[in-house]
C-alpha cells in the first residue's frame, strides 16, 4: 500500500499570483493540481452562485455554507481519493480561505467558521499552506491589468475588503507557523517558484515521483 499523500494549499488575496504558483508547484512535484471553488460537478454550479457577478449575491452566512458545500464535495471526490492513493495534491485555495474571506472579510465569527470548515472536510487539514502575500495595491494593479478576463464578485469588493482578507491570512499564518509558509508574491515568478519548491521539500520531504502536474 502506497504511503498517504500530502496536501499543499496555496492561499492569498485575489491578484496575489497563487494560481500561477500552484500550477508551477504541482508541475515541479508531479502532484495533482486542483482548485476551489468549482473542482467538481456540483462545485462548478456552486461557484457560479458564489462568484458570478450577474447572479444574486448570497448573504454572508449563506456564502459560508455554499463554500463549505463545495469543499465537502472537493474533499470527498478529489482530495481524499488522491491522497489515499499516495499522490501529492496542490490545491489553489482550501480551508484558510473561508476563515479569511467569510470571517475577516465578511465579519463572521472565525471560530464558528473553523468548526463549520472542520466538519465539511471531515478533519482533513493541509500539510502545508503557502501564503503568497502581496500588498492590496499590488493585487489591485494586477487585477486591473487582467481585467479582460472578467472580475468575479469577490474580486470586485474593493481594497478595504481585500485588506481585511489579507489580515485574515496573515493572522492564520502567524498563529500556526509549523503548517504555514509565507512568501513574497512580488518576487520574480520563477525565483518564487524555486523558493516555494525548495521550502516544500524541506518541510515535507520529496514527493513520490517528479513529473508533470496533472
Amino acid at each position: 500500500m502506497a504511503p498517504r499523500g500530502r496536501l499543499i494549499a496555496l492561499e492569498g488575496i485575489d491578484g496575489c499570483g497563487k494560481t500561477t504558483q500552484a500550477r508551477a508547484l504541482a508541475g515541479a512535484l508531479g502532484a495533482v493540481l486542483t482548485h476551489e471553488p468549482g473542482a467538481t460537478e456540483v462545485g462548478a454550479q456552486l461557484r457560479r452562485l458564489l462568484l458570478a457577478p450577474d447572479s444574486l449575491p448570497p448573504t454572508p452566512r449563506a456564502e459560508a455554507l455554499l463554500m463549505a458545500a463545495d469543499r465537502a464535495e472537493h474533499v470527498t471526490l478529489v482530495l481524499e481519493p488522491a491522497l489515499a492513493a499516495g499522490e501529492w495534491v496542490v490545491t489553489d485555495r482550501y480551508a484558510a480561505s473561508t476563515i479569511a474571506y467569510q470571517g475577516y472579510g465578511r465579519g463572521l465569527d472565525p471560530a464558528e467558521l473553523a468548526g463549520l470548515v472542520s466538519w465539511a472536510v471531515g478533519g482533513l487539514a493541509a500539510d502545508l499552506s503557502v501564503l503568497v502575500d502581496v500588498d492590496v495595491d499590488v493585487a489591485a494593479t494586477r487585477l486591473a491589468a487582467a481585467g479582460g478576463r472578467g472580475a468575479d464578485r469577490m474580486e470586485r469588493l474593493g481594497p478595504e475588503f481585500a485588506s481585511r482578507v489579507r489580515q485574515g491570512f496573515l493572522a492564520q499564518a502567524a498563529g500556526d507557523p509549523e503548517h504555514w509558509l509565507v512568501v513574497d508574491g512580488t518576487a520574480v515568478a520563477d525565483a518564487l517558484t524555486a523558493h516555494i519548491v525548495a521550502s516544500v521539500r524541506e518541510r515535507l520531504g520529496d514527493a513520490p515521483a517528479a513529473g508533470a502536474g496533472r
